[in-house]
Parts: structure tokens; C-alpha cells; sequence
């Protein structure tokens, strides 16, 4: 259900945003991305500061909504709970790595798919 709502949610924002600031630029997803970057950071704080989210809702919300939402967002947060971890190499190879292997990986999908 989280799935679900999240997936329409991010539709209906990026269409939002493009429509009032053109497509140009990706302004959709960039506010989706920083939107569900809050998000995600206001309901872990709500689940482990202030102890208002019990697991089933913290799956819905966290996994569910933002997952679909925006996987950004939980990139953001295992970084930072690396970081708070004490983590820091391994914070920094997990942000930079998802980038930099990230785009690596699509365009390696691309020449494959060239290749078919």
C-alpha cells in the first residue's frame, strides 16, 4: 500500500513541478528526490528520537512510501546512519560509489543493449 501511494505520489509531484518550472532542467525529480530526503529524515527521527512510529508503520512509511517515493532518500539514510556509525570511509564509498558505479552501470546497460 505504501508502494503504491508513493509511486503515484512521486507521478503527481514531478508532473507538478514540470509543469510550473518546464523541463529544462529535471526540476521533477530533484524535488522529489530533496522532498523525500525530508521525508525520510522527519519519520526516522519520529521512529528513533521520539519513539512515535512502531515498526509496522515505520515499514510503511519508510520502506514502502519512500522506497517508492524515492530510493534516493534511503541512500541518504544508510549513508548518514554510516555516518553516525562512525563510518566515514564507508559513508563516503556508499554515496560516492552508488554515483559513480551508478552512472558506470547505465551506460554499461546502454552498450549492451546496443550490442543486442
Amino acid at each position: 500500500m505504501g508502494s503504491v501511494v508513493g509511486g503515484v505520489s512521486r507521478y503527481v509531484l514531478a508532473g507538478l513541478v514540470y509543469k510550473f518550472f518546464g523541463s529544462n532542467f529535471p526540476y521533477g525529480t530533484l524535488a522529489v528526490n530533496l522532498s523525500g530526503c525530508f521525508l525520510i529524515g522527519f519519520l526516522n527521527a519520529l521512529a528513533e528520537v521520539k519513539f512515535l512510529l512502531n515498526p509496522n508503520a515505520r515499514i510503511l512509511l519508510m520502506v514502502g512510501f519512500c522506497g517508492a517515493f524515492t530510493t534516493f532518500s534511503t541512500l541518504i539514510l544508510e549513508t548518514v546512519n554510516l555516518l553516525k556509525d562512525g563510518e566515514l570511509l564507508k559513508a563516503i564509498l556508499n554515496g560516492m560509489g552508488s554515483f559513480v558505479f551508478g552512472l558506470f552501470l547505465f551506460y554499461l546497460g546502454q552498450i549492451a543493449a546496443e550490442l543486442v
